[in-house]
């Protein structure tokens, strides 16, 4: 049976539709490529209002709300979010994404889920464009609110939403973490996907089998987190075997690590077979590199644990397959190539090697390269190619998702500018981002689209931990109800 959502939790937040509506995104699972069931119910929830409600070819869901009496003239406005959300937890949690509800508590004024990602991202993005449709007594032009889908695993729905589908001139993207800052350009980006095929041969019969867990580590974001260097459990496990191939034989029977393409590893497991007679110098061995990783990662990812686990197999990798791929991941790149010259203090480009998987008879593995030029991107990513296609390591390049420009002179930017200061009394601020953003994608398919986007602040987003201001969910609230107001 799945684990049933408390909703007592959300009682007494504020504002109370906006959480409500969250409420029901923790309890429905949405793991990529898997909203069909939230988008139903959404769907469902919409033609209970008389709200015209379509999904088109790529699965995206369109909400259609007509304009405030006398506002009927008034420019259009599309309301974006995707309904997806990263599933990450720690390895300790029985958490099943498939079926069980996020379970969320309450800490010091941030909404949090200790051993599983929230889903803040980008559910309350999602919260808040349903509370504007079934408000009565907003002020608005014509909205339209476009929920994608699979944003997080490669942007799919944003890559399949039609050209012709959207009326509204002025989109606001509500899927950025922080709160004052008004996002008006982000990276884009392609995927690397590495695959080769191998012989499997017999674990030596006088060997023993162990597992090295790397664990404890922070993870994170691979675009908003990459340039704050916490440890990628995978290239740190691989560097600890290539240390230990120095000491000892072994036979490596499998590598595993990471399981989402945009969230940095906190977790890897290599299996090895060795003689026994060298499986008694293991732990002090990694006792040994685990204090000097700490060492290295001291400030950002110091909780990094390495420990000697129980292992099986009867099958290992043979010599040349092992050689071949621990020494391709130990040169694979990692993390930010290059800070922009443009946008001081912002990534130009990076990249993530996010996943990993060697069986004895196979292995894949996966990079995720951002960039805010798209010719820096391309070149990034063909460096990986180059390097696994001296191994004649098949690797290919796919997914490619242009960035979306910053236009400083945005219109639209300007009035949420003049809304933000006249009513909270301050300045905000304008920023690049260096995580994928569908704005690009939508805004080559709707060419001269003004386009801002924002929202609350959400701290760990794609790892176990996330969590999202409560009082920044309120002027999220307040300031998107503000500006819609004032377009005309």
């Amino acid at each position: 049976m799945s684990a049933a959502l408390d909703h007592s939790i959300f009682a007494n937040l504020q504002p109370a539709s906006v959480w409500s509506h969250f409420a029901t995104l923790c309890a429905i699972p949405r793991a990529s490529k898997n909203e069909s069931r939230l988008r139903d119910t959404l769907q469902a929830w919409a033609a209970a209002r008389g709200l015209p409600a379509t999904v088109d070819a790529a699965g995206n869901l369109i909400i259609r709300k007509s304009a405030s009496p006398g506002r009927e003239n008034h420019p259009g406005v599309i309301l974006q979010s995707h309904l997806d959300m990263v599933c990450q937890k720690n390895a300790d949690s029985e958490h099943d994404f498939s079926r069980d509800s996020i379970k969320p508590i309450l800490r010091d004024g941030w909404l949090i889920a200790e051993k599983t990602t929230l889903g803040a991202d980008n559910g309350i993005g999602v919260a808040l464009m349903l509370a504007v449709l079934e408000d009565t007594s907003l002020l608005h032009g014509p909205l339209e609110a476009l929920f994608t889908v699979d944003e997080e695993a490669g942007m799919g729905g944003a890559r399949g939403l039609a050209a012709d589908v959207l009326q509204g001139q002025l989109m606001l993207n509500l899927d950025t973490e922080e709160w004052g800052e008004f996002y008006l350009g982000c990276a884009g980006g392609l995927d690397v996907n590495v695959e080769r095929a191998g012989e499997a041969e017999a674990a030596p019969a006088d060997y023993e089998v162990a597992g090295i867990f790397l664990h404890g580590l922070r993870g994170g974001h691979s675009g908003v987190n990459i340039h704050e260097e916490r440890g990628n459990a995978i290239k740190l496990l691989v560097r600890v075997l290539h240390e230990l191939a120095a000491k000892f034989p072994f036979r490596l029977a499998g590598l595993q690590g990471g399981s989402a393409r945009n969230a940095l590893p906190r977790e890897a497991l290599a299996t090895i077979a060795l003689p026994a007679a060298t499986l008694a110098e293991l732990p002090g061995l990694l006792s040994a590199l685990q204090a000097r990783l700490r060492r290295e990662l001291s400030g950002v990812d110091e909780g990094l644990q390495l420990e000697v686990v129980p292992g099986e197999a009867t099958q290992v990798m043979s010599p040349v397959e092992q050689g071949i791929w621990l020494a391709s991941l130990h040169a694979a790149p990692h993390g930010v190539r290059r800070m922009s010259r443009l946008v001081p203090g912002v990534v130009e480009t990076s990249n993530n090697l996010g996943m990993v998987d060697l069986q004895p008879g196979r292995g894949s593995c996966n990079f995720m390269v951002r960039s805010l030029l798209d010719s820096g991107s391309i070149a990034l990513a063909d460096e990986i190619v180059s390097l696994f296609a001296l191994s004649h390591t098949p690797a290919e390049k796919s997914g490619y998702y242009p960035g979306w420009a910053p236009n400083p002179a945005s219109p639209l930017l300007a009035l949420c500018q003049a809304v933000y200061r006249r009513d909270f009394g301050g300045e905000s601020s304008v920023q690049v981002i260096h995580a994928g953003l569908e704005c690009g994608i939508i805004g080559a398919k709707y060419p001269g689209m003004d386009i801002v986007s924002f929202g609350p602040t959400i701290r760990g987003a794609h790892a176990p931990g996330e969590s999202v201001e409560i009082s920044s969910v309120d002027r999220s609230w307040a300031l998107l109800k503000a500006i819609l107001a004032a377009v005309g």
